[in-house]
């Protein structure tokens, strides 16, 4: 069985005349009313920024480290992967570097999150650069496991900055303690009154995936929030930039 669809971009839509279609995030209009800069990386139309100048990248800077940024990451690729218990645990500690993580915790390898969501499936969340080579090491170890593109099923927002939980618990009940959420910590749960999933990327950056149908309805929702508390929406380069050392993330999308 061939797998090439899992490195083709999933229900992309526009494009030039000729050329590749373009993949688009749910929460892209919203965006777009906020002001935001795109570019087309990896056959998705990101956001790279809100303006042109200095003086707009230092606002969206000084919003974030002050208060809190939220950046649509829909872009990211997701891969569920199902299959027995034992098959998917060896495959698992095998193409992430001999990680093995349990549930409720995610374990960060080849630049991707590997999440376990039930004992027999785990989600793969990463750059789509870093995760396409990932099919065709998973294939080879057997035909047990079953690799599903979930990432157009899920879109994603980052919330980052030292009120980022503030701004999340006035739209969910979720503990994002650090006592009962630490870093690489997974809560399954509602976010906006939405089935949804959070991982705590480091200490004040959570990576919030929600169905792809209600993206610009939670947009709506985390920014109402985060107006209120001196946030701003944020692009991709300034939450490449506020990743700093030592948190192994890469948010930077190649312009592959």
């Amino acid at each position: 069985m061939s797998l090439d669809f899992l490195s083709a971009v999933p229900e992309a839509t526009g494009g030039e005349p000729g050329g590749a279609p373009i993949a688009r995030s749910p929460m892209e209009p919203n965006a777009r009313a906020a002001g935001a800069r795109f570019e087309i990386r990896h056959g998705w139309n990101v956001t790279i920024n809100y303006g042109r100048t200095p003086a707009a990248s230092e606002a969206e800077g000084a919003a974030a480290r002050r208060a809190c940024g939220w950046a649509d990451v829909s872009h990211l690729t997701k891969l569920e992967l199902q299959g027995p218990v034992r098959e998917l645990a060896d495959l698992v500690r095998d193409c992430a570097e001999g990680a093995e993580p349990e549930l409720g915790s995610a374990a960060r390898a080849l630049n991707a999150w590997w999440c376990p969501l039930t004992p027999n499936r785990v989600l793969v969340v990463g750059e789509p650069g870093a995760v396409a080579p990932l099919p065709a090491r998973l294939t080879e170890s057997g035909p047990d496991v079953r690799i599903v593109d979930v990432t157009t099923t899920l879109a994603a927002l980052t919330l980052v900055g030292p009120l980022a939980r503030e701004v999340f618990a006035r739209f969910s009940a979720l503990d994002l303690r650090p006592q009962s959420t630490p870093v690489g910590g997974v809560r399954p749960g509602s976010i906006a009154r939405q089935p949804g999933i959070v991982i705590r990327e480091a200490e004040e950056r959570y990576l919030l995936m929600f169905g792809w149908a209600t993206g610009e309805y939670v947009w709506s929702v985390v920014a109402d929030a985060g107006h209120h508390l001196g946030g701003r929406a944020i692009g991709l380069e300034m939450l490449g930039e506020l990743d700093g050392p030592g948190t192994g993330l890469v948010t930077e999308v190649s312009r592959a």
